[in-house]
């Protein structure tokens, strides 16, 4: 075997074969994960960006750039949050935003490589954020919140579905 493939090591069932446009399937889930890892780099970026700088101050910027009053709720909401945020917390959460999308990389790698680590990851990572979500939706309800739990559940129902078809197809 020339190129490495997704294969149960059970029965060698090629899982790609196992759902309807399996390959173009599981390299669009690998898209979806490297954009999400692309689009948190960018936000660590940014927020290694903001190290040493008056944080307040830019956030009021935002909100006055924006049009936004800033005794509204929202606005008022994120003005407080960043009068709260200093350096050591900035390098806390940009850090953070590296190493979550170092894992999105990785999971995008092997799913883009059709490995079957990758899958386990994927079910794996994402039934990590399910409880999360939930919860978030019983705190309030929003389109995109709705969206995201669904998109999430979607992605995990169908990684677990290739695996459980891989597992039965090589045990006949």
């Amino acid at each position: 075997m020339t190129k490495p493939e997704m294969h149960d090591k059970a029965g060698g069932a090629d899982i790609l074969a196992l759902l309807h446009g399996g390959k173009a399937s599981v390299r669009a889930v690998a898209i979806l994960e490297a954009t999400k890892g692309l689009l948190v780099v960018l936000v660590g970026f940014g927020l290694f960006a903001l190290i040493h700088r008056d944080v307040q101050a830019i956030a009021e910027e935002v909100v006055r750039a924006v049009h936004l009053n800033p005794a509204s709720h929202l606005p008022r909401v994120f003005l407080d949050a960043m009068a709260s945020v200093n350096d050591a917390k900035l390098w806390v959460m940009a850090a953070s935003a590296m190493a979550y999308a170092i894992i999105r990389f990785i999971e995008a790698y092997g799913l883009w490589q059709q490995q079957m680590w990758a899958i386990w990851f994927g079910i794996l990572t994402g039934c990590l954020y399910l409880p999360v979500e939930v919860y978030e939706l019983f705190l309030s309800t929003s389109l995109l919140k709705i969206l995201m739990l669904a998109l999430n559940l979607l992605i995990v129902f169908w990684l677990a579905l290739v695996r459980w078809q891989a597992t039965h197809r090589g045990s006949n």
